[in-house]
């Protein structure tokens, strides 16, 4: 066990030179995920559930708006930001209700911080929670997508009618230079 150990340390200081990467805590991470799927898989093998042949177009649409929505929600917004306080600290706002946060702590804690505060990272994660409950429970999931699929459009159509205002505002300003 003790060369294993070596070699992992080996590894970690060659890839991450001055700047230490939670590379344990990323393998983790990966385990965590892995495990995860596993489990559904198990579970829905016990319990016979087949998987669809194919997602339908609509489910792929409101499991893609989705998933982009509550990446950003769980990443960025304000009010989850108590989900987020025990491995990042408060930088400063970041554009409309949604924050910038660095992440706190060494290891797996900040191998979670990097997790949680990144709606890319985080959009593996919720997709394949969405995309198992289509397969598990469709009616709530497909529910729930519908729910986040109109927090974004009424996201973009906030941010639309905003930025008109501004323009608008803009325009008139200019006229009155005159």
């Amino acid at each position: 066990m003790g060369a294993v150990m070596n070699a992992a340390r080996q590894v970690r200081s060659r890839y991450s030179g001055s700047e230490p990467r939670p590379l344990g805590g990323y393998l983790g991470a990966m385990a965590t995920f892995a495990a995860a799927v596993g489990t559904m898989t198990v579970v829905g093998r016990a319990r016979g559930v087949r998987l669809p042949e194919r997602l339908a177009a609509n489910d792929m649409v409101l499991l893609c708006v989705a998933t982009h929505k509550a990446s950003r929600l769980l990443a960025k917004d304000s009010v989850t930001s108590p989900l987020r306080a025990p491995f990042t600290e408060y930088s400063k706002p970041a554009g409309e209700a949604e924050l910038n946060e660095s992440v706190r702590g060494h290891g797996a804690r900040h191998a979670v911080g990097e997790l949680i505060t990144c709606p890319f990272c985080l959009s593996v994660w919720v997709a394949t929670a969405l995309t198992a409950g289509l397969v598990f429970a469709p009616r709530m999931t497909r529910l729930a997508n519908t729910v986040l699929t109109a927090v974004a459009a009424s996201d973009l159509l906030q941010l639309g009618y905003d930025g008109s205002k501004q323009l608008l505002h803009a325009a008139g300003s200019l006229g009155n230079d005159d």
